[in-house]
């Protein structure tokens, strides 16, 4: 076979591998626009539509309002009705003091009796307990109110960290197409020169593995992309196999302040803010205790009717009977003993006072500490990103350098291999570099109570 023929064909299985990327990238580019391009605020509008722990949360908070009346906390009059009607069936002897009367006897004799009333209390003093008690319900809708916005502010948190995970992965498969693009050109290169003499087939060999090699890695990573699209469906209560598209690019607020984030975690963390909550519950409960020590009042008024018909009695027994009442006055009660257990009940109201303290006191530590960390590894991360843009740059440059010398002869596929492999781990050590510093960015505006602006 002479040489002319070989590079003919070389050149023929050049113009159609041409061909066929060619028209795999077409397709590939009509089928991201069939996709859905899914925005961040698109997901995040979504999630908070149909995420169960948001739907909880405000079931509770509906809970907590329909809770929060006056009759619950016991200002209103409790109105009970009744009504009774009783059948008896009976024998009846009845010997009479007077000799010359008969002994009555009946077998069968049938009585009733009935009634029916309406009573009402209501408590007019119990120590100031009632409103203590209102109070306290007025508190515990606030407290569904701020676990509502945490729940709100969790929600969020996730989505964004599992959406800019999507745009991460997806990176990580450009770069490894980049990679693979790298290989493929080298394996095409390799086996021209062993087709034709030039090369050994031990380089082609190589060439093969290694663009095997990227292959597989590919084909890893693009399952990891798949991975982290279920991820985010999961999140948005939605099919699971629904696909899409995300933006391509992470967008980094340079800007924060430990400071104003410190200041804004104080005031407005709704975690905090639900221990300050769990405070008041708890001196409102210390009160509620101690109100049950004083006398209690009540207004009691009623209105009875009874009735009662006998089948069989003396000549002048009552043979039947009606009654009509109407009643009214002031109930006063007080605990004089209990066993000591209102003595007890007060000491744990007590108790809870200084475990809601120390709850919020440890809260407010984790969340400095927290704060701290985080914004550290913000930071650093926001450092970390301009060295390994840096890095990048000078890869991408080295990767050309190196591709042109191994065409003409001037580098070993081993020289080329491994400066393929620094660029790409650059470009990954980038992409890490872009993804943490936007999760640290999430979760300090998460803190902060920020990510609700």
């Amino acid at each position: 076979m002479s040489s002319n023929h070989v590079l003919t064909s070389s050149a023929t299985i050049k113009l159609k591998m041409k061909s066929l990327l060619s028209f795999t990238l077409i397709c590939f580019v009509l089928n991201i626009h069939a996709q859905e391009i899914l925005t961040l605020d698109e997901a995040v509008k979504i999630a908070l539509e149909n995420n169960y722990s948001i739907k909880i949360a405000k079931s509770n908070q509906k809970i907590a309002t329909n809770n929060n009346t006056r009759g619950n906390a016991g200002m209103l009059p409790v109105i009970t009705g009744s009504a009774s009607k009783n059948y008896t069936v009976s024998g009846v002897s009845i010997g009479l003091f007077d000799p010359n009367l008969p002994t009555i006897e009946r077998s069968g004799v049938q009585n009733n009796t009935g009634g029916a009333g309406v009573n009402a209390v209501w408590t007019l003093y119990d120590g100031m307990g009632m409103f203590i008690a209102r109070d306290r319900l007025r508190e515990l809708q606030k407290t569904t109110v701020t676990q509502l916005e945490s729940t709100l502010e969790n929600s969020i948190a996730q989505v964004s960290n599992a959406y800019y995970d999507i745009i991460r992965q997806s990176k990580r498969v450009k770069n490894l197409k980049q990679g693979l693009e790298i290989s493929n050109d080298r394996l095409k290169l390799s086996r021209d020169r062993y087709e034709v003499g030039q090369g050994s087939k031990v380089d082609f060999l190589s060439a093969q593995v290694d663009y095997n090699e990227d292959r597989a890695a590919l084909i890893a990573q693009e399952q990891n992309l798949e991975t982290s699209k279920i991820t985010l469906n999961s999140l948005l209560v939605r099919g699971l196999q629904v696909d899409f598209q995300t933006n391509n690019s992470i967008v980094l607020d340079k800007n924060l302040s430990l400071e104003n984030l410190r200041e804004s975690t104080i005031k407005q963390n709704p975690l905090l803010v639900l221990a300050d909550q769990n405070k008041k519950l708890a001196d409102m409960e210390l009160k509620l205790q101690k109100s049950a020590q004083m006398p209690q009042i009540d207004l009691v008024t009623g209105y009875n009717y009874n009735s009662a018909n006998n089948g069989a009695g003396a000549p002048q027994a009552t043979k039947s009977l009606q009654n009509f009442a109407f009643n009214y006055g002031l109930r006063a009660t007080i605990n004089i003993f209990d066993g000591y257990n209102q003595k007890r009940r007060i000491q744990n109201a007590k108790i809870g006072q200084e475990i809601a303290n120390y709850q919020e006191g440890d809260l407010r530590n984790q969340l400095n500490t927290s704060l701290e960390r985080t914004y550290l590894s913000y930071q650093n991360a926001l450092e970390l990103i301009k060295l390994e843009t840096e890095n990048y740059k000078i890869a991408r440059q080295n990767i050309d350098i190196a591709f042109e010398r191994y065409k003409v002869g001037n580098s070993t596929a081993y020289e080329l291999r491994e400066v393929q492999r620094n660029a790409v781990a650059a470009e990954t050590r980038l992409i890490e570099a872009e993804f943490n510093a936007k999760i640290t960015e999430i979760e300090l505006l998460r803190l902060s109570s920020k990510i609700l602006e």
